[in-house]
């Protein structure tokens, strides 16, 4: 079966687990006012950007309709027989020349006035005299309109330009009089052809006041506040803006709302930047651009509002949000991390304390009655089980010696011995006194753990006991380490080993028996080995069984097991007796005890 897969939310804790949710609420409402704001924006440039695109061609053909109302103005002016007559000459009388002047003068007047409540429009005529035959007539311009005369030191600096036109008109500024001041304005400025000799130019016929008219149709327009409209020549010098300050600079255009002056012809340029919507229209024909500068705050601003709105719905939403987390993590995670601290520090058998949030009926108040319950009723059950394993040992142990001969028979085998040497029987006494070591070593003073060393003389003693009860043959090996005598064992360990190895292994075998009884220091632990080269199979399997499982069959035999028992009683599981089958023949018996001493080891004392 495959691994299944880890959910990586239990990584965190529970209170992670529940920002990490109010995060995941939140979050949709961010993207989605984020993505909103984003695409109603754009959704709003282009809408507005192609309507003011629209508008930009209507209202420059506006312009465009007043400039040519002024073109034919001018051309009516310069038709007219008493502007054709106004050729200065000496041939004719002062009188004649008067006349002429004021009928000019008249004309120019009475067409430089306000239509239909507009800004008006003023006509000059500028005649070149270099003889100065209309001396009469001002030299300076004093008024907006009228008819003045210049030579060569007088003349224009717009002159020639409007020369070379050939008798087209155009848009420029130059120094015009208002109130005997000279302003900057935005004429029309036009060339007087003579009709009967088309190469004689009479003078240049001037249309100031131009900016005003261009102003009215740039203000019936609406655009946001902040906006920004510019009437240009075609290299984008600003003729006439809703700024008038601009005028005679050059407009400032970012790179994708520029004009190929080359290869324009007309048509309309739309481009955005950061902060501002650029729409312009250019006409190659009229040599002029109008542009619209439209700030993107501006446009932007009942959009704003909306945000806003929106902004306070989701702040709202955040703070209600966080108060209903509040709530439960008051009411809910508190008492959940409580319960988390209590379990982690919890120790089998320490006091419990009182049960928190006791008056809480809702599944978190039973899942925490019910855990300090239960960590009560574990701690009861652990003092239990205490106190009876202590009876238990107690009552093992006492089982364990109860086959101990007591100290009488002890003293009683002492005197037997001494009469038996008395008496000359020197086998019997020496018999008695091998078994006078088995019962000293026995009893032991009453200790449970006695040295090895006093464990090896009891294991000697049998030994040697057998042989001479039995007259056996068999070899007896002793390979013990001096750092290994000093452990602790239980008393009557090896004599049941020792015992079995005879019995079930080299009884039969004369003096081709061998029993070796080694013991070695491993780190903290202590090996000790009884090995027979018994030629009788030992059936291992029963014997492990006997050893580990409380149902086997004891009738195989009590000792070893008692020997498992009380070596685990005295130094826990990790100790205790194993059986294993000889490399060579015969059968191992390990036991495997801690390092443990009740007197200095061998060599330590100085």
């Amino acid at each position: 079966m495959g691994r299944s897969v880890m959910n990586p939310l239990t990584k965190l804790n529970m209170k992670q687990q529940l920002i990490l949710l109010f995060l995941l609420m939140v979050s949709p409402v961010f993207l989605l006012h984020w993505y909103g704001n984003l695409k109603a924006e754009d959704l709003l440039k282009n809408q507005v950007t192609n309507a003011y695109a629209e508008l930009i061609k209507q209202n420059h053909a506006l312009i465009n309709r007043d400039i040519d109302t002024i073109d034919k103005v001018t051309a009516t002016i310069i038709q007219h027989p008493s502007t054709q007559k106004l050729v200065p000459s000496g041939a004719e009388a002062v009188i004649e020349r008067v006349r002429k002047y004021d009928a000019v003068d008249k004309l120019l007047a009475s067409l430089s006035i306000p239509v239909n409540g507009g800004e008006a429009v003023y006509y000059s005529l500028y005649v070149y005299d270099p003889e100065d035959y209309y001396f009469f007539a001002p030299k300076r311009q004093v008024l907006q309109t009228g008819v003045y005369f210049f030579n060569d030191s007088t003349k224009p600096e717009w002159f020639d330009e409007a020369v070379s036109h050939k008798g087209s008109g155009y848009m420029e500024l130059i120094d015009g009089n208002k109130n005997l001041s000279r302003v900057q304005t935005l004429a029309f400025i036009r060339a007087v052809n003579n009709t009967g000799n088309g190469d004689r130019i009479i003078g240049v016929l001037v249309a100031t006041n131009m900016e005003k008219k261009v102003r009215e149709a740039l203000h019936s327009v609406s655009l946001p506040q902040g906006h920004l409209m510019m009437f240009t020549d075609w290299t984008g010098r600003i003729l006439t803006s809703t700024q008038p300050e601009l005028a005679g600079t050059i407009a400032e255009m970012p790179p994708e709302a520029s004009v190929d002056i080359d290869h324009a012809s007309s048509g309309t340029i739309e481009a955005m930047t950061k902060d501002s919507i650029y729409i312009v229209n250019y006409s190659r024909v009229m040599n002029q651009r109008l542009i619209y500068q439209i700030p993107v705050g501006s446009l932007l601003k009942q959009q704003n509002e909306l945000k806003r709105v929106i902004q306070f719905i989701t702040i709202a939403y955040m703070l209600l949000g966080s108060i209903f987390l509040l709530y439960f993590w008051r009411s809910l995670m508190t008492p959940l991390q409580k319960l988390a601290q209590f379990v982690r520090k919890y120790e089998p058998g320490r006091l419990v304390p009182e049960t928190p949030s006791r008056r809480r009926h809702d599944e978190v108040g039973v899942l925490m009655a019910a855990m300090y319950d239960m960590a009560r009723r574990l701690n009861a059950l652990i003092h239990y089980k205490y106190h009876m394993d202590l009876k238990q040992k107690e009552s093992q142990l006492q089982l364990l010696y109860q086959q101990i001969n007591p100290h009488l028979l002890y003293n009683t085998l002492e005197s037997i011995y001494w009469k038996s040497t008395l008496e000359g029987n020197t086998e019997s006494a020496e018999m008695i006194k091998e078994l006078s070591k088995l019962m000293k070593i026995g009893l032991s003073r009453g200790r449970e753990l006695i040295r090895l060393e006093e464990e090896l003389e009891h294991a000697g003693a049998y030994v040697n006991l057998q042989q001479k009860r039995y007259s056996y043959e068999f070899k007896v090996i002793w390979r013990v380490q001096d750092a290994a005598k000093g452990i602790r064992i239980p008393k009557i360990t090896l004599q049941p080993l020792i015992e079995n190895a005879i019995i079930h292994g080299v009884k039969l075998m004369g003096d081709d028996g061998e029993i070796m009884i080694t013991a070695a220091v491993e780190g903290e632990r202590v090996t000790i080995k009884v090995e027979d080269n018994g030629y009788k199979q030992a059936d291992i399997e029963n014997m492990e069984r006997l050893l580990y499982e409380e149902e086997a069959d004891h009738t195989l035999g009590y000792g070893i097991r008692n020997i498992h028992q009380r070596i685990q009683l005295h130094f826990g599981h990790s100790y205790g007796l194993s059986y294993r089958r000889r490399e060579e023949v015969g059968t191992a018996a390990i036991l495997v005890l801690p390092a443990t001493y009740e007197d200095p080891l061998p060599g330590t004392e100085s």
